[in-house]
């Protein structure tokens, strides 16, 4: 019986091993299959407890058998110590980015001085008709010859600007009177249009006649009035039964505010006969004479020129002198 016992319990054991052989070899390709985890899984193989009861004839002598429950593991596979290579992305480096901001040139601020505005140059005035003035006496009879071209340039204030005008000799826009002088009485010219009016006065001093006074009034376009005059004028003098000429232009400044301009000036306040003008007394700028004022400069210098070069040659010599007679 206690053989029979034994082998019963080793064939027990063999087929235990056999089994847990056969779940190993099972179980291997499983557990060696590495896992993408780092830890590795360990599968415990089931436990089986095989109860065997041994029945003999006997029972009270049958003695029960612990069977031992032998539980194999399996193989501890190796662990593959997986590194996980983490595969950092290429750092960039780092550039250092300077935000370069680029700023306005900076315009300088200059207080601009505002140049006064100039004053709006007019057209120069033409240069103005010439015209023929007479006036008669009472037994229609000439008694003053005119012949001149008239332009005035006035200004209203100080600081106000001149104006230029001509005046029209057409018998239709300008109207002549005047007086005739004689036995020592003044003769007079008037000119009058819708703009202008100049009054001319001749005087008679000693058989010499000169223009003694003269007065303008002109009317602007924007209703304002200018008022001129000047009673102590020694202007156009001639002897008496001849004429003033003048053919080149000339300036005459009557006040600070007018001035008047002539020409082709000829005039006979007196003595007029047969309706026209006598022999005519010409102007400085009109005679010959007019080119010798040059030569006469030249000269005067030269003279004055020789006279200093005398008196140094004289006071050189005289210096030489005094040192041999020392």
């Amino acid at each position: 019986m206690a053989v029979r016992g034994c082998v019963t319990l080793l064939f027990i054991l063999l087929s235990g091993i056999v089994y847990a052989d056969v779940l190993v070899t099972s179980s291997i390709p499983a557990a060696s299959t590495p896992s993408k985890h780092t830890s590795a899984v360990t599968t415990p193989l089931p436990t089986t407890h095989h109860n065997t009861t041994n029945s003999t004839t006997e029972a009270p002598t049958t003695p029960h058998h612990n069977t031992t429950n032998s539980t194999t593991e399996a193989p501890t596979t190796p662990h593959h110590n997986t590194t996980n290579s983490t595969t950092e992305a290429p750092t960039t480096p780092h550039h250092n980015t300077t935000n370069s901001t680029t700023e306005a040139p900076t315009t300088a601020h200059t207080n601009a001085t505002t140049a006064p505005t100039p004053p709006p140059t007019s057209s120069p005035v033409p240069n103005p008709t010439v015209g023929n003035y007479n006036v008669k006496s009472d037994n229609d009879t000439v008694c003053l010859l005119a012949k001149m071209g008239l332009q005035f340039s006035f200004k209203m204030s100080e600081n106000a600007s001149f104006q230029t005008l001509n005046l029209d000799p057409s018998p239709n826009v300008t109207e002549v009177n005047g007086t005739c002088g004689s036995g020592g009485s003044d003769s007079s010219l008037v000119l009058k249009s819708d703009e202008i009016t100049v009054h001319l006065v001749f005087t008679n001093v000693s058989q010499k006649f000169r223009l003694h006074a003269l007065m303008l009034s002109v009317n602007l376009t924007n209703g304002n009035v200018f008022n001129a005059s000047n009673n102590n004028l020694s202007l156009w003098e001639a002897s008496v039964g001849s004429s003033y000429m003048c053919k080149k232009e000339q300036s005459y400044n009557i006040t600070d505010k007018l001035t008047i301009n002539t020409f082709e000036l000829q005039v006979q306040p007196f003595a007029v006969q047969n309706n026209k003008f006598n022999t005519a007394e010409e102007c400085f700028l009109d005679s010959d004479l007019s080119f010798l004022v040059p030569i006469a400069v030249g000269v005067a210098l030269s003279f004055l020129i020789i006279l200093v070069l005398i008196s140094y040659l004289i006071g050189r010599r005289k210096s030489r002198t005094g040192y041999q007679s020392v």
